[in-house]
This record gives structure tokens, sequence and C-alpha cells, in this order.
């Protein structure tokens, strides 16, 4: 059965920095795209961050860009978020999401287009 499981949410102030990390079980996703999405309350579900299979290739949201960087470890099979200079606005669930089959590009942008998802982890930013 493949799990994907997020951790490292949490509330943080404004300007802080969290890691998020999404450890997955139940198959190697070494060969995957990756990719962070988020939804606050009341909002759809929207894109963060994805990465290539290798880690060389990343894309951001515009509103996350030069705050959030998005790396892997595939010897540990996971995928980390790293999150600086937060902002109320960055409070939300934070998915991570695995798509159906291996590729060599960037995961897609809609939520839609993956196959595999975790439970979320809270990050809330406020003072």
């Amino acid at each position: 059965q493949v799990q994907l499981v997020e951790s490292g949410g949490g509330l943080v102030q404004p300007g802080g920095s969290l890691r998020l990390s999404c450890a997955a079980s139940g198959r190697t996703f070494s060969s995957y795209p990756m990719g962070w999405f988020r939804q606050a309350p009341g909002k759809e579900r929207v894109f963060v961050a994805t990465i290539n299979w290798s880690g060389i290739s990343t894309l951001y949201a515009d509103v996350v860009k030069g705050r959030f960087t998005i790396s892997r470890d595939n010897g540990k099979n996971t995928v980390y978020l790293q999150m600086s200079s937060l902002k109320p606005e960055d409070t939300a669930i934070y998915y991570c999401a695995a798509v159906y089959r291996p590729a060599d590009g960037l995961g897609p942008q809609s939520p839609g287009q993956y196959a595999y998802w975790g439970q979320g982890t809270q990050v809330t930013v406020s003072s």
C-alpha cells in the first residue's frame, strides 16, 4: 500500500521558518516527479512547488518563489519543503503528492493530475 506521510508543520511567527518532510512507503518514488500543494480554509488546493526525479529541476508558485525550497533525498524516499520568511497568508494545510507514473520532467501544477496524496500537515503563521 502506497503511503505519503507529511510532518514538520506547526505554529510559527511571521518571518520564521519551517521544514516539511514527506516520507513515502510502499513504493519507491525515486523516479517520480513530486509536488507540494496547500489548502487554506474555504479555498481550493493550490500548487506550491514541484521537483523532478533527480532533484535538478524545480518549479515554484510565484507567491513562494525565493522563500520556499523543494528538495528530495531518493535514498530516504523523502521530499522536503524548506519554508522561510513565512507570512500569515502561508497558513494552510500542506500536502505532498506523487504523480501516476515515473517521468523525466517536473510534476504538473494541477492537483487532479496527481495519484497519491499524504494526509497533510498544518502550518499556521501567526504572532
